[in-house]
């Protein structure tokens, strides 16, 4: 047993879970935070995919469990380990600030998952103790191509167990109350039904408070305009250091896996040698680069001197182009000193009826009422209609503010005035 700040206890029933757990690759997730660059928005937000996997492990385990305890005939039991494994193993293919690495060097999580599970590594040797076919069988269900679609949206659809535990997990940790739902209530009015994960209907309004925790944490965290600051500062890191790699620069300070990663060559085992205490390691000391743009970059991530940015409600290219040769005449580069970001997030994606949902697509939220018929929830639902495909459409201007205060008069007089520096 595991205590947990957010489920109170994780329960370990099986051994081969407990030997996962114990695996070196699924060490490694207690070196990667959960949230990234958040950190630096909301203090708390320190914890790790670790926690989270374990949380995500506990939740499936809890739907199973009511599930075989009720004896409810649709679900297939023998899918149970299969289940619990890929819940637990789901993010074991997340990097350092994955999603910044991901964005920069077109990498995918799942896909190193995959490999992760499939190549020479312990959690490989773990799953083919339970069967020669079981990684593989596990590669699948976090691929959402598994043969058997309830077992998938246990660990990916719109209401899954890794969504429930994050929203819950960052809601504790960044210390907001946004994320908070009735996760019990919700857990008991799940049901297997006709190959799918349905939800009595009287809980429907559990269901309705689940999105919209979904939508405020969103918003109100992930898609905070200072953690997307810092989210900016880490990608051109990224960016610029790569491509000083490919006009060979010499670095003072380059450790193997990051050399790997700028050359796209990168195996599991050098992925799996990435956390975020490395790449902290590299920016601290790519601070001393002769390169100022890095150096300066670094140093604004390492001492939070994060760009600071304006809110416009309309963007086109012709004004972006215009301050982008503003940025020239004035000795900014354009490309790194001024960034323009548009979050966006559909807090619940409606189901439509007679078309083919891609392997990609979250199945959608199925309602089961008294007289066991399944409609999708938004069709009973108003609250749903009406936050389905919501977006806030705002967009972000971020600049370095003391480097254009600086030469503020150089600037034109309304670009003065738009970045309020006069």
């Amino acid at each position: 047993m595991f205590k947990d700040p957010v489920h109170h206890s994780v329960y370990v029933q099986d051994a081969t879970i407990w030997k996962l757990i114990n695996t070196p690759e699924f060490q490694r997730l207690r070196r990667i935070r959960q949230l990234g660059t958040t950190y630096l928005t909301f203090h708390g937000a320190e914890h790790s995919r670790f926690s989270h996997s374990l949380g995500v492990y506990e939740i499936t385990r809890k739907i199973i469990d009511q599930f075989e305890r009720n004896r409810y005939k649709d679900w297939p039991q023998e899918e149970k380990l299969v289940s619990l494994c890929a819940s637990l193993l789901h993010d074991v293919g997340h990097g350092p600030f994955s999603h910044a690495i991901e964005h920069v060097f077109q990498t995918d999580h799942e896909k190193w998952t995959c490999d992760i599970i499939t190549g020479d590594t312990s959690i490989h040797r773990v799953l083919r103790e339970v069967g020669e076919d079981f990684p593989g069988k596990v590669a699948d269900v976090i691929r959402k191509t598994y043969g058997k679609p309830i077992v998938v949206s246990l660990v990916s659809s719109q209401m899954d167990a890794d969504r429930m535990d994050y929203l819950l997990r960052d809601a504790y940790f960044t210390g907001v109350n946004y994320g908070s739902f009735d996760l019990d209530r919700i857990l008991r009015v799940l049901r297997p039904y006709q190959g799918a994960i349905v939800v009595k209907e009287s809980g429907m309004h559990a269901v309705e408070a689940y999105l919209m925790a979904r939508y405020q944490m969103y918003w109100q965290v992930y898609f905070h305009p200072v953690t997307r600051s810092s989210d900016i500062l880490l990608r051109q890191i990224f960016r610029r250091a790569g491509e000083l790699y490919r006009e060979g620069y010499r670095f003072g300070f380059l450790l193997p896996p990051l050399r790997q990663l700028f050359e796209g060559s990168l195996t599991v085992e050098g992925y799996l040698s990435l956390d975020d205490a490395l790449v902290q390691a590299a920016f601290g000391q790519w601070i001393h680069e002769e390169d100022r743009l890095l150096s300066d970059l670094c140093r604004r991530f390492q001492n939070r001197r994060l760009y600071k940015y304006i809110t416009l409600e309309s963007l086109d290219e012709t004004f972006l182009d215009r301050l982008r040769k503003e940025w020239v005449e004035i000795g900014l580069h354009p490309e790194y000193h001024l960034e323009m970001d548009t979050p966006v997030d559909l807090p619940y994606d409606l189901y439509k009826p007679g078309t083919e949902p891609d392997v990609k697509e979250k199945p959608p939220i199925l309602l089961l009422d008294e007289k066991e018929r399944v409609s999708e929830i938004s069709a009973r639902s108003e609250i749903i209609r009406s936050i389905a495909g919501l977006h806030q459409g705002k967009y972000y201007i971020y600049y370095p503010e003391e480097e254009l205060r600086a030469r503020a008069s150089r600037l034109k007089p309304e670009t003065r005035e738009l970045l309020n520096l006069q």
